[in-house]
């Protein structure tokens, strides 16, 4: 059992240090407080549901 979460432990870390070494950023953009579906992605789930 420590085993295996001695091996999660490191898997872990390893892949938050490629993270953080990945040229690329994911940006995130602020959700409305509103609570309203943008107009693209509104008429997406209309298409889909027909």
């Amino acid at each position: 059992m420590l085993e295996k979460l001695v091996q999660a432990a490191i898997i872990t870390f390893l892949l938050h240090l490629i993270a953080g070494l990945s040229p690329t950023t994911i940006k995130t953009e602020a959700i409305p407080t509103s609570g309203t579906m943008s107009a693209p992605i509104a008429r997406a789930v209309l298409n889909s549901v027909e």
